[in-house]
């Protein structure tokens, strides 16, 4: 069993921080325009998970489209601020499909999306207990499971279905309960651009996995564990092909190279604070990598040096609703999840990375306590 680390202190105080803190507003009346592209959500109900779809028009504002049913249920990791899940990329689309986790019934819905319907093609398996996070390359997709001892299941896509991968089945060694306290719980799955490793962060236990991949999608035996100070979290694959990493409890974003052969990582130069409050998910839009801090409702923006090292542009570049968590973009546009809020804000990036409000979705679940659980939305995908 690895060690775990102690849940950032910062993260408890959460919801006193929420009370601070002040909406952004746009520059300005919206604009109307045409469909440009849609925008996903899920709500992460315990009583019946389900995807509700937005149409984006081509100022970034959007709409309503309809609701559709994963077939499966919300869950939550215990004693959660404003994010149940506690992982980034619970919602993933990918070439006309999009792919949903149920964390309260450890399965995955698949589905085709067709103009603004979302088609339910499958309901599987997670392969554990609690999964959080999906990633997929090509016709790979491999799931995060963060109960117990936490485990990754991969899976081969044909024709709208996802097959088991034997041998592609892994576990993480964490040693935590069924559902795990939200700081232990990892946090995300992903596969570099190549195709060669699988990534996991781990938060508390402060190791950030890969898991080489092998012929037919099956994952090495024993993957490489990376130390990671910090509590890592949210990552994403950064322009020039490294990794980009948010370090939860010291909030900030270090960057890391992978060795194509080993997969060990490599710090580029140190991390780099904002001086915000539970740093925890980051997207990139163009050449600006985007953090939602959910401790102090704001989002902080970062880029990449001429020496490859992490530079902080702003530590403030918006001020959300409330509970800013998971986030997506879709035509340069970045969306962001407000947990505290139920809402969606949605914000034009421009050319100096600065961020203009556009839009505004209400209305969606707002995270409320519900003994050690917490109900609310948490999920976010978009059609680029």
């Amino acid at each position: 069993m690895r060690r775990k680390g102690t849940i950032f202190a910062a993260l408890g105080g959460l919801v006193a921080s929420l009370a601070l803190t002040v909406p952004a507003e746009a520059d300005g009346p919206p604009r109307p325009g045409r469909t440009e592209g849609l925008v996903f959500v899920q709500t992460n109900n315990f009583l019946g998970n389900a995807i509700r779809v937005y149409e984006r028009d081509d100022a970034g504002q959007l709409t309503f489209s309809g609701e559709f049913e994963t077939g499966g249920l919300g869950g939550s990791t215990l004693n959660p601020p404003v994010d149940p899940l506690a992982s980034q990329h619970s919602l993933a689309f990918h070439d006309g499909l999009l792919f949903a986790v149920n964390a309260g019934s450890n399965t995955v819905t698949l589905f085709r999306v067709r103009g603004t319907t979302l088609e339910r093609r499958q309901v599987i398996w997670s392969g554990g207990l609690l999964p959080v996070s999906v990633a997929v390359h090509d016709d790979l997709v491999y799931v995060l499971n963060a109960g117990g001892e936490g485990v990754v299941q991969g899976y081969r896509l044909e024709r709208d279905e996802l097959h088991p991968i034997p041998g592609a089945q892994r576990s993480l060694g964490l040693g935590n309960p069924n559902p795990p306290p939200f700081g232990d719980a990892p946090a995300q799955v992903g596969v570099d651009p190549e195709g060669r490793f699988v990534l996991v962060t781990t938060k508390s236990h402060d190791i950030i996995d890969t898991f080489r991949i092998e012929s037919g999608g099956r994952l090495s035996a024993e993957p490489v564990a990376n130390p990671a100070e910090g509590m890592p979290f949210g990552f994403t694959v950064d322009h020039r092909g490294g990794v980009m990493v948010t370090l939860a409890a010291a909030n900030a974003v270090i960057r890391y190279l992978i060795d194509e052969e080993s997969g060990k990582l490599t710090a580029v130069g140190p991390a780099v604070p904002n001086g915000q409050t539970a740093s925890c998910w980051i997207q990139r839009v163009g050449d600006f990598y985007y953090v939602a801090n959910a401790g102090t409702s704001t989002i902080s923006s970062y880029r990449i040096g001429a020496d490859g090292q992490v530079e902080l542009v702003a530590a403030v570049a918006a001020t959300t609703d409330g509970g800013s968590i998971d986030m997506t973009a879709s035509g340069g546009f970045l969306y962001v999840q407000n947990g505290a809020a139920g809402t969606v804000q949605g914000y034009e990036v421009r050319e100096d990375g600065s961020l203009r409000l556009v839009t505004t979705v209400t209305g969606l679940p707002k995270a409320v306590n519900q003994g050690q659980l917490t109900s609310g939305m948490e999920g976010i995908a978009a059609t680029p």
